[in-house]
C-alpha cells in the first residue's frame, strides 16, 4: 500500500511540476508579430530587449504556406544547423492565418530572419539590445 501511495504522489508531483514550468514559460515570454506578403516581410527591422520571445507569423495574401527562419547575423543562412530551431513556426502558415513559434531566448546581438517558402530576402534584421 505504501508503494501505491508513493507512486501516486510522484505522478501528481511530476504532472504539477510540468504544468508549472509550461505556465512559467508562457508568462515570461513576449510576442513578436511579423506579417508576410508576397515576397517580403512588412517589417524589415525590429529592435527588442534581451529576453524570451514567441514569434507570431501571419500570412497576408501570399497564396501558399509560409514559414519563418531566424539565424544569428554572420552565419550561413543556407545551413539548417545555423537556424534557431525554436523560432520555427510549429506549423506552416496558410494564407489568411497565423502561427507561432516556441519560446525562444534571444541574447544581445543581431539576427536575420527570412522565409524560404515565400521566398523573402535575407536582409531583414532583428537587433537585440
Amino acid at each position: 500500500m505504501k508503494k501505491v501511495i508513493v507512486l501516486v504522489t510522484m505522478i501528481v508531483g511530476v504532472a504539477f511540476s510540468a504544468n508549472a514550468q509550461d505556465k512559467m514559460m508562457k508568462e515570461s515570454s513576449s510576442t513578436i508579430s511579423l506579417e508576410q506578403t508576397p515576397g517580403e516581410f512588412t517589417q524589415k527591422q525590429i529592435t527588442v530587449k534581451e529576453g524570451t520571445y514567441v514569434f507570431e507569423i501571419s500570412n497576408n495574401g501570399v497564396g501558399h504556406d509560409v514559414g519563418f527562419v531566424l539565424v544569428e547575423k554572420g552565419k550561413d543562412v543556407s545551413k539548417p544547423e545555423n537556424h534557431i530551431q525554436t523560432a520555427y513556426v510549429t506549423k506552416a502558415v496558410a494564407t489568411g492565418t497565423k502561427q507561432a513559434s516556441k519560446p525562444t531566448k534571444l541574447s544581445k546581438g543581431e539576427y536575420v530572419y527570412f522565409c524560404p517558402l515565400n521566398p523573402t530576402s535575407t536582409d531583414n534584421t532583428l537587433v537585440v539590445k
